[in-house]
Order: C-alpha cells, then sequence, then structure tokens
C-alpha cells in the first residue's frame, strides 16, 4: 500500500505524446514543427526526433507535482536525449519483461509491468496506445486511482491533455478514492 503523502505516479511514454508521429501530408502540409532546445540545453544527443519535442513541455509535466517515471522502449536513452531537452532530470525508467506473460487480447502489453510498478498508488499513464481493454484491466486489478491518458499519436501532448490530467490530480486531493 501507500503512504497518504505519496504523489501520484505519472508513466510517461516517448514516442506519441513527446514526439509526435503518423500525420499525412494533407493534416501536416508544412511538415512537423521542430524545436530548438532551451538555451543552456544539450542538443537532443544527435537524435533527429527530439527535435519534435516542444522543450516546453518540460516545464509543464514537471507542475503537475507528480513523480515522472519512462514507461517507454527508449528506457534509459530517454534519461540521455529527452530528459535534458525537456529540462527535466534523469527520472526512473520502468523496465520491461523480456516476454509479457498471459496477456488478454487487446491489452497492451505496458499495462501489466504498469500496475505492478504503481502497486497500489494512484498513477496517471500517459501513452498513444491505451485501450478500452486497458482501461477495463487496470480497474479491475489496480486498487488505487488511476487515470490511462490517451493521447493522439499525430499531434502529441496537447493543452486539453494537461487539463483533464490536472483536473483528474485535484480531484484526488481529498483523499483516496476510485
Amino acid at each position: 500500500m501507500t503512504g497518504p503523502n505519496q504523489r501520484p505516479l505519472l508513466f510517461l511514454d516517448v514516442d506519441g505524446p513527446l514526439i509526435p508521429f503518423g500525420a499525412t501530408p494533407q493534416q501536416l502540409p508544412q511538415g512537423y514543427p521542430t524545436y530548438r532546445p532551451a538555451a543552456g540545453r544539450p542538443s537532443g544527443a544527435g537524435n533527429p526526433l527530439v527535435a519534435r519535442i516542444d522543450p516546453a513541455l518540460g516545464p509543464k509535466l514537471a507542475a503537475l507535482g507528480c513523480e515522472l517515471v519512462w514507461a517507454t522502449t527508449w528506457l534509459d536513452s530517454a534519461n540521455e536525449c529527452v530528459a535534458p531537452w525537456l529540462g527535466l532530470p534523469a527520472l526512473a525508467v520502468v523496465e520491461w519483461p523480456e516476454d509479457p506473460e498471459d496477456l488478454v487480447r487487446g491489452l497492451h502489453w505496458k499495462t501489466p509491468p504498469l500496475v505492478d510498478r504503481a502497486a497500489g498508488r494512484p498513477f496517471v499513464w500517459v501513452d498513444d496506445e491505451i485501450s478500452a481493454t486497458d482501461r477495463a484491466w487496470v480497474a479491475g486489478r489496480h486498487p488505487g486511482r488511476a487515470l490511462l491518458q490517451r493521447i493522439d499519436p499525430r499531434i502529441g501532448l496537447t493543452d486539453a491533455d494537461f487539463a483533464a490530467i490536472r483536473a483528474w490530480l485535484r480531484a484526488g486531493e481529498g483523499g483516496a478514492g476510485g
């Protein structure tokens, strides 16, 4: 179980939420916007996709007051490339099982390890591959509060996503609940 003063976890995927992809040329005739790192920040360790990440997302994520955790196949590379670009410290990284076991059809392979990692703590999961099956699975197996915030990978994290996360966090400030 968790203590009453533990901050909620925020499990953060990179591809989709931070690095948008998949829009058609009709949707984005000019292509995806690219950004320059904020003054004094590294340039993304040579990964050209990092330039698609809006550096302004870092302060927005930090302001949520959650314990940020990488939930991405980037693993420690997220700390080498993405965290410095966003102005974030190195974050904990979810280590994925080599062979996910007993997955339910339609259940994302990340879902069981994230619930295990949360160990009853409230959590937000920000990913572009969340489904109704994941939501139902979490609701049936996680005793704490959970918000599974599906991000449109063509757009990435938006102000509306941050508003939904902040509203969920505020709703849980009064105590435990589902």
